[in-house]
């Protein structure tokens, strides 16, 4: 009996599953701004994060998929991962770019001659991003070195690229700066946000970012949009380079496009959980930030910003 019962439960389900459908997709009329229906394809995410894997691929040879690569068969396994990023990435470059055109936000489809317009945008950014991964791998260099410099605990390079969330986090903003800077929408941001769903370490891909970049420990760390970091900069786990406030315009919305983060100088440090907050707050070369310091306004160089050591007070019970 119990078994009919659940059959006939599972059937009045199913025959309603066509009238709730319905209801689905008429609500779709009514939130326009998530629906793409009729309109030009975005972005995929899966794909973005097999590009992301190929490019960790050819930045760190021998580290990750491929064994026993040597200087005879190099040439041949790099330059077939070349070709596959540089197919899905045109390919996803020209749908980025589509959707951000009021082409992409109209109801009907896009025309084919801005399709090819946007195909040959993708094809001429892939091809751009691509010549700039000699001076990515050169950045990545440099990091790694900070990390060694920078941590007494770490070993060897190769604990740096398996290990350190920190580094991986880096590497995936220094991609994503590069698309940035080549003006592609949206692709940028969906690679940061899923190093920030792997790390912990939040950095928007329009900071910009010196040389020798260390992140210690890594989760919490939040870094702007408009943050300027130099170079040699160590920051440690739960830091956050924010913005102030958000002014906005006489009609009440958000000004955008102005610098709302701070900027590090060479050779600052920031500990643990410290806050630093403003789009003109300047902290100079050499300084060091405190832990869990809350800062408003720039400091002068080679300065040192602590709050004041609370009082320990011990009591019997």
């Amino acid at each position: 009996m119990e078994e009919i019962r659940l059959a006939n439960a599972e059937k009045r389900t199913r025959d309603a599953l066509p009238e709730l459908t319905e209801k689905i997709v008429a609500s779709y009329s009514r939130t326009r701004a998530t629906c793409r229906l009729d309109r030009c394809s975005l972005p995929n995410k899966e794909t973005v994060v097999e590009i992301l894997s190929d490019l960790n691929e050819v930045l760190f040879p021998g580290f990750r998929r491929r064994d026993r690569l040597n200087s005879n068969n190099v040439v041949y396994y790099v330059g077939n991962l070349v070709d596959k990023i540089y197919d899905a990435l045109r390919a996803q470059i020209s749908r980025a770019f589509c959707g951000e055109t009021a082409n992409g936000s109209a109801l009907e489809p896009c025309r084919p001659e801005k399709r090819a317009d946007f195909d040959r945008r993708g094809d001429e950014t892939a091809a751009a991003f691509l010549a700039k991964i000699p001076e990515i791998r050169e950045k990545l260099e440099k990091d790694v070195e900070a990390a060694i410099k920078g941590d007494p605990a770490c070993k060897s390079t190769a604990e740096v690229v398996f290990c350190y969330p920190g580094f991986e986090a880096i590497t995936t903003h220094r991609i994503a700066r590069a698309l940035w800077e080549l003006e592609v929408p949206l692709i940028p941001r969906i690679m940061s946000e899923l190093a920030h769903s792997r790390t912990g370490v939040d950095i928007h891909p329009g900071a910009k970012i010196g040389e020798y970049f260390f992140i210690d420990h890594g989760t919490g760390v939040v870094i702007g949009e408009t943050c300027e970091i130099g170079d040699w900069v160590k920051i440690y786990q739960g830091v956050t380079l924010g913005a102030l406030s958000f002014p906005r315009d006489e009609n009440g919305e958000l000004v955008r496009g102005t610098k709302r983060h701070p900027t590090l100088e060479d050779g600052v440090v920031v500990y643990a959980n410290a806050t630093i907050l403003g789009g003109d707050v300047v902290v100079g070369r050499d300084s060091v930030i405190g832990s869990s310091v809350w800062l408003t306004k720039s400091v002068e160089p080679r300065s040192t910003i602590v709050i004041e050591k609370p009082c320990l007070v011990v009591r019997e019970n």
